[in-house]
């Protein structure tokens, strides 16, 4: 076991599936020499070479349309988008091609590519380097979707979207890059080496896409979150006193609904919270399974609690930002029901 930062996990976890698979490459915007605008792949290009981990052009859409073609000749890209919210312009690309690749070709050919993208908010980084677009793949059949809330996840994931042999979209939210961040931006950081998911596993491991881990069991009511989410409904669960179970989807796509009906059916009330805007957020796919196999274990309406259906605002990140106060009072006011 080594203590390791997320950003540490995910260069762990690349380093690894890179000794194990010469196939494996590593590729994006300053990834190479740089070692990425985060640090995430420092020190690959040195010792696997430029020809398996190397800097690409500023082309989202040139990035994603090359792994395709990497995939299909039998290579295995870990890629790079610098941030999610500059994916747009290689939407076409993930969702028209690397996602029908396997449909298209009746099973012939198969697209095992990983797009490694840091989403979410918390870094005052507005509205173009805040966004949490997971959603936006959800709806897409192909995809696999997956956000790790803690390092040690983050790497297990990471070697299982790597082996993978259909294309995964693997959001990493990097306000927890170095610590567990709660939703508190006036209190100081907290180090991963300070938590107990900071302790990682070296060498190869995998975590298993579509399963959920309950972080906090509790019978009062659910609280179905990902990424930082499940860190600030942990927050909002303490300081509320409030007996809440708290599970972390981890994979969206595949989702464990197994996981979130045995949990409503027991606790009758469900609070969903994502950081992404509300209207058509990824919460209201599982709050609409929720109405549908658990209906007649809740005791009141499924609540949820996102982000405003707004561009994402500098000025205002902390009232936008989904905080233990949010989170707090709907757990309050469902527990009045």
């Amino acid at each position: 076991m080594t203590r390791m930062t997320m950003i540490e996990a995910v260069r762990s976890a690349m380093d690894v599936s890179m000794a194990r698979d010469d196939d494996v490459v590593v590729f994006g915007e300053d990834v190479g020499y740089f070692g990425g605008v985060f640090r995430a792949t420092q020190g690959l290009q040195a010792k696997y070479g430029r020809t398996r981990c190397f800097d690409a052009p500023i082309s989202e859409s040139g990035i994603v349309g090359t792994a395709i073609g990497m995939a299909a000749y039998g290579l295995k890209p870990c890629v790079e988008i610098q941030f999610a919210d500059y994916m747009y312009p290689a939407y076409d690309q993930i969702t028209q091609e690397a996602a029908r690749i396997r449909y298209r070709s009746n099973g012939d050919f198969t697209c095992p590519i990983v797009l490694r993208m840091p989403t979410g908010g918390g870094i005052f980084g507005g509205q173009t380097h805040s966004q949490s677009p997971e959603a936006l793949f959800t709806h897409v059949c192909g995809l696999k979707v997956i956000v790790p809330s803690n390092p040690v996840d983050a790497k297990g994931l990471l070697i299982s979207a790597i082996e993978d042999p259909d294309p995964v979209i693997f959001l990493e939210p990097k306000r927890l890059y170095n610590g567990p961040f709660d939703g508190h931006h006036d209190r100081p950081v907290v180090p991963w080496s300070a938590h107990a998911l900071g302790d990682v596993p070296d060498g190869h491991y995998t975590v298993p896409f579509g399963k959920a881990e309950i972080r906090r069991p509790g019978s009062d009511v659910t609280v179905i979150a990902y990424g930082t989410m499940v860190h600030v409904a942990l927050a909002a669960a303490e300081e509320t006193g409030i007996d809440a179970e708290v599970i972390d989807l981890r994979s969206l796509l595949p989702l464990d609904l197994d996981t979130i009906v045995q949990s409503v059916s027991k606790t009758g009330r469900c609070v969903m919270v994502h950081e992404a805007t509300l209207t058509s957020g990824f919460g209201a796919e599982v709050v609409a399974l929720v109405q549908e196999h658990c209906f007649y274990h809740l005791e009141v309406p499924v609540m949820r609690v996102a982000g405003w259906d707004t561009p994402y605002p500098h000025a205002q990140e902390w009232d936008y930002f989904p905080g233990p106060l949010r989170v707090g009072k709907a757990l309050q006011d469902i527990m009045k029901g």
